[in-house]
């Protein structure tokens, strides 16, 4: 028998590719079932530390009406990594919205941007 060949997904997000590798796990958008809906958001990775899950950070605005001013917060969240993507502390990640995982995953990564490794003193 011929091996079948890997489906690969097309999530409908403009300006993401599919990984190079490929992955068995059902919870991949791109290999598996998972569907993506909702928001997209981009952050920057503060932890890789659980197992299939990375924490990233979001900074935004928000209106401080008393003084029509805007001050700068940030928010910690967590998503899903499948395995077919590689993720290290420090790169920027954009992470779209799907159905809850877990109590407290209810994102996926869908690409990654590798960190400026290379800092001339």
């Amino acid at each position: 028998m011929a091996k079948e060949a890997t489906k690969v997904r097309n999530i409908g997000i403009p300006n993401v590719e599919t990984p190079e590798r490929t992955c068995d796990d059902e919870n991949c958008p791109f290999h598996g079932n998972l569907p993506v809906r909702g928001r997209i958001l981009e952050g920057l990775v503060t932890s890789v530390k659980m197992h299939k899950a990375i924490t990233f950070q979001t900074d935004y605005f928000s209106l401080v009406k008393k003084y029509s001013r805007y001050e700068r917060r940030r928010s910690k969240k967590h998503a899903y990594l499948p395995p077919c993507i590689d993720v290290t502390v420090g790169d920027f990640v954009k992470v779209v919205e799907c159905r809850p995982l877990s109590k407290t995953i209810s994102f996926v990564v869908v690409s990654v941007t590798k960190a400026d490794t290379d800092v001339e003193e």
